[in-house]
């Protein structure tokens, strides 16, 4: 049986396996092009020489670069008054830059990895995997690997990359079935290839995930803790193909992942792998947002909204969620006769708007699907109203996730404001300004005001978290691959009270009672809002 404090350890490794995809990719990337060996040169520069120096693109490299602050291999200086980066190394640079070279076999591992949902694991794989798995047993050549050393990070990382995309793999797969889970099972039942299958089985028993016996294997305690938890490293492998194009990203052409026609393949993500992972990862979050939709819904009815509306709605898991509640925890289940519940859904993804009507109809759930952009509430609202007669206003808005991830539009209005923000923005390889992505979010944030001064918005945000914070806490929050994710995908993550403070500019006030933060310290990267604008 494990402790609190074995729990505790196991979840710091899963947080360090995440830091590892990023760090193994960026840090190579970065090392293989000179950057890290000009960092050492210079000492401390600023973002704009070492992106002239390299012909980088600028936004990307300023994420690379804030990523390694995130692991404490430099010091991130940020004036967002004169707009100007810089960084600068300090007492771990010299050590940490010194080992970049041995996450070339890492990213080797990845480039396998990112075929493992089209070809599972092939033959050549399997050599390749064999090879690393001798090395890691003999730490990479690393000599001091105690807790807390730069040796240890980097060998962690490294067996985040490894374990990772197996860990998905075996999730989506069916390893982690109960019925593999409670009893002993063999390679044979599992794989058509057996004996090369067996040299995972038994590297995940060297990391005490399994005990073996006789050719038979069974789940430790341990691998059960990271059975049940697979779904947590679903959404970080799920952008391997954009970790694996870094090369390109940072020095290359910034729109290689780019899609004209947003009808196509996205080319940055594994989108089925990402839903998978996120909704494990987001189910913590629902039972905040269940309280709050049971609260809005045992009203009297005149103060109820007439219905939701699910912006970014996905495959529809979200609707099918709240419906369920409102139906069997709330008054308002009990007078869906007399007051119908509408809900809808909008997505600006049309292959997602294809699922999500799928998904409804199977589950018997009666909802408009419609076509949306979360930069456009009032197109949104025009066509609700001309086509289904349906006031944007009379609904409860709810999303999550999502306002981070919007198109970019420079503003129109822009300030004089000097950001709080320390984060890192791109859009297409061009830095943003920590100013221009706040004065973004106000415009943002202004254009739905109008629709949710009624019954508000409901929101489940993302965060980003300052550098010098992850790096004291290493091992305890999921930041590093946040930022990674995000930063290199031109999404735009703000810190808690950063935002929160925009969105009270915006006119939508924070209700306390509904807000939540998670964790609830200065580690938070989510939040819950349920946000409402005042005539």
């Amino acid at each position: 049986m494990l402790t609190k404090k074995d729990k505790e350890l196991l979840r710091g490794n899963i947080f360090r396996h995440l830091d590892g995809i990023a760090i193994a990719t960026t840090t190579y990337a970065l090392h293989k092009n000179g950057v890290l060996q000009y960092l050492l040169d210079y000492k401390i520069v600023t973002l704009t020489k070492i992106t002239s120096h390299f012909n980088a693109n600028e936004g990307y490299l300023n994420v690379a670069l804030r990523l390694l602050c995130s692991q404490g291999w430099l010091n991130q200086n940020v004036d967002n008054e004169k707009d100007i980066v810089s960084f600068s190394i300090n007492e771990k640079s010299k050590q940490a830059f010194s080992y970049a070279h041995i996450y070339k076999d890492a990213v080797t591992i990845l480039n396998y990895a990112v075929k493992f949902p089209e070809e599972r694991i092939g033959s050549d794989a399997f050599l390749a995997l064999e090879r690393v798995f001798n090395k890691y047993r003999d730490n990479f050549g690393l000599k001091n690997t105690k807790s807390n050393t730069v040796e240890y990070q980097i060998l962690k990382h490294i067996e985040g990359c490894i374990t990772a995309p197996i860990t998905v793999l075996l999730g989506v797969n069916g390893l982690f079935h109960k019925y593999f889970m409670e009893a002993s099972f063999t390679a044979e039942e599992y794989h058509k290839d057996p004996e090369s299958f067996k040299k995972i089985l038994d590297f995940l028993t060297d990391l005490g995930w399994f005990k073996k016996k006789n050719e038979t294997y069974q789940f430790t305690d341990e691998g059960l803790f990271f059975a049940k938890r697979a779904s947590a490293y679903g959404v970080t492998v799920s952008y391997l193909p954009t970790f694996l194009k870094l090369d390109e990203l940072l020095f290359g052409n910034p729109k290689i992942l780019k899609n004209d026609d947003p009808e196509t393949t996205e080319k940055h993500v594994h989108r089925e792998m990402n839903v998978w992972g996120s909704g494990g990862a987001h189910s913590t979050y629902f039972k905040v947002i269940d309280q709050v939709i049971i609260e809005l819904f045992n009203k009297p009815i005149d103060e109820q909204p007439k219905g939701i509306l699910d912006m970014g709605c996905g495959n529809g898991a979200f609707i099918q969620h709240i419906f369920d509640v409102i139906e069997h925890q709330t008054l308002r289940g009990k007078m869906l006769e007399e007051h119908p519940l509408l809900l809808v859904g909008a997505d600006f993804n049309k292959a997602a708007l294809k699922v999500t009507r799928a998904n409804l109809i199977k589950a018997d759930i009666w909802a408009k699907v419609i076509w949306g952009d979360i930069g456009r509430p009032d197109l949104l609202a025009k066509d609700l109203k001309e086509d289904y007669n349906i006031e944007l206003s009379d609904l409860l808005n709810v999303r999550t996730f999502l306002d981070h991830n919007r198109i970019w539009e420079t503003p129109k209005k822009p300030t004089n404001r000097v950001s709080n923000s320390c984060g890192a923005f791109a859009y297409q390889g061009q830095r943003i300004s920590n100013n221009l992505v706040e004065d973004s979010l106000l415009e943002h944030l202004q254009k739905w005001k109008p629709f949710v001064e009624k019954f508000g918005l409901l929101i489940i945000e993302l965060h980003t978290i300052k550098p010098t914070l992850t790096a004291n806490n290493i091992g305890k929050t999921a930041s590093t691959a946040y930022d990674a994710t995000h930063g290199y995908s031109d999404q735009y993550i703000l810190e808690v009270d950063v935002f929160n403070k925009i969105a009270q500019e915006a006119g939508l006030n924070q209700d306390p009672k509904y807000f939540s933060k998670f964790p609830n310290n200065d580690l938070a990267t989510v939040s819950i809002n349920l946000l409402k604008g005042k005539k």
